[in-house]
């Protein structure tokens, strides 16, 4: 939530308070990706050779010391420091208490209940990017900041309380192993997807761990092609909510089944690796999507831009089968059949 709170109003924070351009202001808000792409390529490692309490509490404090920097932040470059300190320790902290969420979902609920832990995340994107809007058009930014803090000091005092499993620890060694109508539209496009991504999470974990991964991959994948055709060949407002509501379907369904396969391919003792992996991935994705998509804008067009957006998922549909898909394709045949 502190995330979605924040990525909003960052960068306008920076061009009024600071007079910075469009283009610094914008990366005073992307600066936090940096820090959490940077974080990925070893958080996993510190959680598994730390500790997940040990890694959440830690982190945990350096996330809170950060957002009461927000307040003393009284230049640009000192700005874009905490949010790449943020993104640093936010990376660090979010695989953490992944870790420690699926260090007690059961094996055979693995799955579902990553599907219900990930309407954390569904929640905090359908309202924390307008309530961040919304607290600073009505307050002011030192309003939004005194909130992000106070989630964070709320978080940091219930982490203590988690019981986490025993964790055997190995010894660990480091390795790397957004558009369309401008007034209206928009909030149909993002209604339509918070409330199928949400109801997503309710239904297809369990799905998935009777059925096997394909099933939800595949339908996923298809899902949001489908929301990106639409999204292309759109003229009226209802074509663009039914297309979010599509993307919704899409998104809502991969990223939980994303994160069970991914802990599920690796030891116990290598569950923040795999995590921090996947995260890593997701990160770069956020930071480099925007700039890409913006050049697509500026060369071919928002039609054009959804059209390769499709092709791209069509691309990943390969990509799948060839990674995971066949592999996944006879574990469910086995399943079905010890079931039968």
């Amino acid at each position: 939530m502190v995330f979605y709170l924040l990525v909003t109003i960052m960068a306008l924070y920076a061009v009024q308070q600071f007079g910075a351009s469009d283009t610094a202001g914008g990366f005073a808000s992307s600066s936090f990706v940096v820090g959490a792409t940077i974080a990925r390529l070893f958080s996993g490692y510190l959680v598994d050779a730390a500790g997940r309490k040990k890694s959440l509490l830690v982190s945990l404090v350096l996330v809170t010391v950060v957002c009461a920097a927000y307040f003393v932040a009284y230049s640009l470059a000192l700005l874009i420091v905490v949010r790449i300190i943020h993104g640093l320790s936010y990376a660090v902290a979010s695989t953490a208490v992944m870790a420690v969420a699926q260090s007690v979902i059961p094996d055979h609920r693995r799955a579902e209940g990553t599907g219900y832990f990930a309407l954390g995340t569904t929640l905090a994107t359908a309202f924390g990017q307008a309530a961040g809007l919304a607290i600073v058009g009505a307050s002011g930014y030192n309003t939004i900041f005194v909130v992000v803090l106070s989630l964070t000091v709320c978080a940091l005092a219930l982490a203590p309380a988690l019981k986490i499993p025993t964790q055997e620890r190995p010894n660990v060694t480091f390795s790397l192993a957004n558009i369309v109508h401008p007034e209206v539209a928009p909030f149909g496009f993002f209604i339509a997807y918070a409330i199928v991504s949400l109801a997503m999470r309710f239904v297809l974990g369990r799905v998935q761990d009777r059925h096997g991964d394909n099933v939800i991959f595949y339908g996923a994948l298809a899902s949001i092609m489908i929301g990106l055709v639409v999204l292309a060949i759109a003229v009226a407002d209802w074509e663009v909510v039914i297309a979010g509501a599509l993307v919704g379907l899409g998104y809502g369904s991969i990223m939980p089944a994303a994160q069970a396969v991914a802990v599920r391919l690796v030891a116990p003792h290598e569950m923040g690796a795999g995590i921090s992996t996947l995260f890593l991935l997701l990160d770069i994705g956020i930071g480099f999507g925007p700039v890409v998509l913006g050049m697509l804008i500026s060369a071919l067009g928002y039609s054009a831009m959804y059209w390769v957006l499709a092709a791209t998922v069509a691309l990943a549909t390969v990509l799948y089968y060839f990674v995971h898909g066949r592999r996944a394709y006879g574990e469910t045949v086995h399943v079905t059949a010890v079931t039968a």
